[in-house]
């Protein structure tokens, strides 16, 4: 899971945005292009995909392993 495109403010800063009427820390994460930053989304969740297959093989393979 990745957060590139997402804002992760610090406490202090969600405090301040409950009085910033004018949207001011708005701020993302930006690319310059919406093909690039679906480019590089798509390559994260692939790479998750990918963590997430090495993990139930190894799983497998410890319960295959122990199995009688």
């Amino acid at each position: 899971m990745t957060d590139f495109l997402f804002s992760m403010p610090s406490f202090l800063e969600g405090a301040a945005r409950t009085l910033d009427l004018g949207a001011t820390f708005d701020q993302f994460n930006a690319h310059p292009s919406p093909a690039v930053s679906d480019g590089r989304a798509l390559a994260e969740d692939w790479k998750a995909v990918g963590r997430d297959l090495e993990a139930a093989l190894a799983e497998f393979e410890a319960q295959t392993r122990d199995a009688p």
